[in-house]
Order: structure tokens, then C-alpha cells, then sequence
């Protein structure tokens, strides 16, 4: 098999030749881009600065030479947008907090802090107010919250939205339709589309980091409160957002056709290290309905796989998830509370396509030793490639402070395990 036939098999519950993997094909199975460029002369590859493609969490461009030598199976199909709003394009110098130099776009403006870190600007413009923030010695940003007053009797979610959410302009079609045949007709990878449709409630989008302003509710606890305290409002943004999605689905469908082979629905986190966020009751009221209607066009319209990135505990949710109509789970945090591997492969293994699952980058990546991670690694593969319905990576992206000899014992444990 090649990797498309082989990533095909392993969505549709077969066993192929052996198991994919995905290197850093969308925006949560990535890799920092401090890590890449330790990486690459570790993997016997040239010297290359590495592109920071995404740079709220500073994930770096894993480009086919490092796709090709890792074994990898999955490329990205990337937004022409990044995540705080400006393009990819220009590229031009700088460097992370560990004096590793790398690449970003023209667009990427930044200010030092008071405290040593940086502030980054919305859709690079220093006129608005910075919406993230990078601590000192710190390896990505998080979002800085700018929620102003609100007048709880005139809410308006549509309003406070509308700078989010939009149907897709015929530039944005050509750069989905160029690059997907590029992609399509260059390589033998398989695509998986990064536009994300229906990401309602993300923490990460809620305070709108790529927008210059941020009306009504922006931050998380007040989110969450709002469901019970203004579900109106609420259902107001996903309907609006829904709607949008099912204009943009089609018109997404006629710029990347079927070439593509799954697409990333939502990056929502519902669980935590414990439990859920929220109740399945409101997971079932406010969620679910949009979701399913997302699903069910795609599966209707489409040839397509719908892949959900849900962190932490969320097993309560996977029997509502399957009902909704997802295909793929990722990343399969088997860290969390009652996400036990071999309950998860036994209970769902014939339902989901665990998409991840592999080592823990919360404790075995950064903190184990090379022989840890090749044996967990080893572990993991055994137990979810059985039958199929596996494609393997990380558990959520490898982070900056990961050793590159441990990256190294993940890919050699791969590439052992499919020899």
C-alpha cells in the first residue's frame, strides 16, 4: 500500500500493510517548532529554518523531507489564514525564547513585555490591542482575554460574532482548490483538511485572539456560566455559526473535491483531567444538535471522515459522539480519568478511528527516558492497530520541551513495530 491506501484502509476499519502515522498534519497532532529544529539534523536532514505556521502554539511546518523520513502517512491542507488572522506569506526572521531561529509570516508582529516574554498583535496590527500573550522563557502563547462591559438585557451573539465567523471568499476557494491538487497530484499522502466547520464553545476561540475587537462574553468562566444564565445568547453564536458552516461546506467541497480524506470538525476540548466540563445534559442540548447536522451533510455529500479533537476525559460523551456521527477521535488522551486503552479499543475500537493514542506527552515524552517512550510507544501500537480503525501519533502535539532523542525512540519505535 501507499500512504493514501493505507491511511483509507485504517478509516474504514481494515488493517493495512501496516499502521499509519501522522507527523504534525494538523493543528493539534503538531510538533513546536523548537522541537522540528532540534529535530532535524538529529533525523540526518540539512539545515533548514524552520516556519512557524501556527503561532499561537508555535507549531512548526513539518515539510515532506521530514514527512518522508519519519515514515509519516498524513499531510495537512492547511487555512490561508493562520490562527491570529494574518497569512502565511513573506516569511521573515525570528526567534524563540531559547535563541532558536526560525521563520514567520509577514504578518506575525510582536512586542516585548514587561516581564521579558511578547505580546502578540490580531491580524498583525499594532493599532489594536494585543490578544496573546508569550511569558518569559515561555514556548507558545496563550490568549489574553479583552472582554468589555455588556448589557445582559440586549445581548446579541450574532453581533458579538460576526467578526469570527464568515462564509468563505472566492480567494480562500482558489487557495483550498490549488493546494489540494498540488498536494493530491505531487504526493502519495493521504490529506486531511484543517478548516475547522463547527468549533463551538473552543476555549481557544472564545476570547477571539485573531480578531481586532471582542464584544460581549469572552471569557471562559462567564462561557460556561452563560449556558445556564443566558442559553439564548449561546444557541444564538452556534446557530449562527452553523449556518455559516453549512453555506462554507459545499462551496469547501467544490474547491478540494474528494481528495481529501477526512476533515477536522471541531478542536472543542470537553473533558479535563478528570471529567467533563459540562454535564452530558448540556452537552446534549447545546452541542450535539449542531454537530449532528454538520455530520450528517458531510456523510451524506461527501466521502470524507469527520475527525474531532476532544482532550482529557470524555468518555461519557463517546456513546453521543458516535450518535452524532463522528469518525475520528483525537487524541485519545489515555492520561485522563476512565480513558483506559484497552476499555476504549474493546468498547470502541469498531465505532472510533482512534486518531493519536500514542505516548504520553504529559509525563513518559517530556520527563521518560528513551527506553520509556520506545516501550509505551510499542505498547500503544499493539493494543489499538488491531483490526484497524488507527491512525498513530502523539497524544496532542510534541511540545518544545520534549528531548530530541526521545522524539527519536517514538519514531524508531514506529518504525520497528511496521518493519
Amino acid at each position: 500500500m501507499n500512504s493514501r491506501e493505507r491511511v483509507k484502509a485504517a478509516l474504514s476499519h481494515v488493517e493495512p500493510d501496516r499502521v499509519p502515522f501522522d507527523f504534525g498534519a494538523t493543528p493539534v497532532s503538531g510538533i513546536s517548532a523548537g522541537a522540528l529544529a532540534r529535530l532535524r539534523p538529529a533525523l540526518g536532514l540539512p539545515y533548514k529554518p524552520v516556519k512557524v505556521h501556527e503561532p499561537f502554539q508555535v507549531l512548526g511546518d513539518v515539510e515532506e523531507d521530514v514527512i518522508e523520513r519519519v515514515g509519516g502517512d498524513v499531510i495537512g491542507l492547511w487555512t490561508p489564514k493562520t490562527f491570529m488572522g494574518y497569512k502565511n506569506e513573506n516569511w521573515k526572521p525570528w526567534e524563540l525564547m531559547d535563541g532558536t531561529k526560525v521563520l514567520v509570516g509577514e504578518g506575525f508582529a510582536v512586542d516585548r513585555a514587561d516581564d521579558g516574554g511578547w505580546v502578540l498583535y490580531p491580524q498583525g496590527d499594532r493599532t489594536a490591542p494585543p490578544s496573546a500573550r508569550m511569558p518569559n522563557n515561555g514556548i507558545y502563547f496563550d490568549a489574553i482575554v479583552r472582554q468589555e462591559k455588556y448589557d445582559e438585557d440586549n445581548m446579541d451573539g450574532r453581533g458579538d460574532w460576526k467578526d469570527q465567523v464568515s462564509v468563505l471568499r472566492d480567494d480562500e476557494l482558489l487557495f483550498y482548490e490549488n493546494n489540494a491538487k498540488e498536494l493530491f497530484d505531487n504526493t502519495d499522502l493521504a490529506i486531511i483538511g484543517n478548516y475547522m466547520f463547527l468549533s463551538i464553545g473552543d476555549a481557544a476561540q472564545i476570547p477571539g485572539p485573531g480578531t481586532k475587537i471582542t464584544p460581549g462574553v469572552r471569557k471562559a468562566d462567564e462561557w460556561y456560566m452563560a449556558h445556564l444564565l443566558h442559553p439564548g445568547y449561546i444557541h444564538d453564536i452556534y446557530s449562527f455559526q452553523l449556518e455559516t458552516a453549512m453555506k462554507n461546506l459545499p462551496l469547501y467541497k467544490e474547491a478540494v473535491g474528494d481528495r481529501i480524506e477526512a476533515v477536522l470538525v471541531s478542536g472543542t476540548d470537553f473533558g479535563t483531567q478528570r471529567g467533563l466540563f459540562i454535564s452530558p445534559d448540556m452537552f446534549r442540548e447545546f452541542y450535539k444538535p449542531y454537530y449532528k447536522k454538520i455530520n450528517d451533510w458531510i456523510h451524506e455529500n461527501t466521502n470524507w471522515k469527520t475527525f474531532y479533537h476532544c482532550c482529557g476525559s470524555v468518555v461519557d460523551l463517546l456513546d453521543d459522539f458516535v450518535d452524532m456521527g463522528v469518525d475520528i477521535l483525537n487524541p485519545v488522551q489515555c492520561s485522563a480519568a476512565k480513558m483506559d486503552p484497552v476499555m476504549l479499543k474493546d468498547k470502541y475500537g469498531d465505532k472510533l478511528v482512534f486518531w493519536g493514542g500514542g505516548v504520553d506527552v504529559q509525563k513518559t515524552f517530556p520527563f521518560g527516558t528513551p527506553e520509556e517512550v520506545y516501550e509505551e510507544t510499542t505498547a500503544r501500537l499493539t493494543l489499538f492497530s488491531k483490526g484497524g480503525g488507527l491512525v498513530f501519533g502523539c497524544i496532542h502535539n510534541i511540545q518544545a520541551n520534549v528531548p530530541t532523542e526521545n522524539i527519536v525512540a517514538f519514531i524508531d519505535a514506529i518504525r520497528d513495530f511496521n518493519a
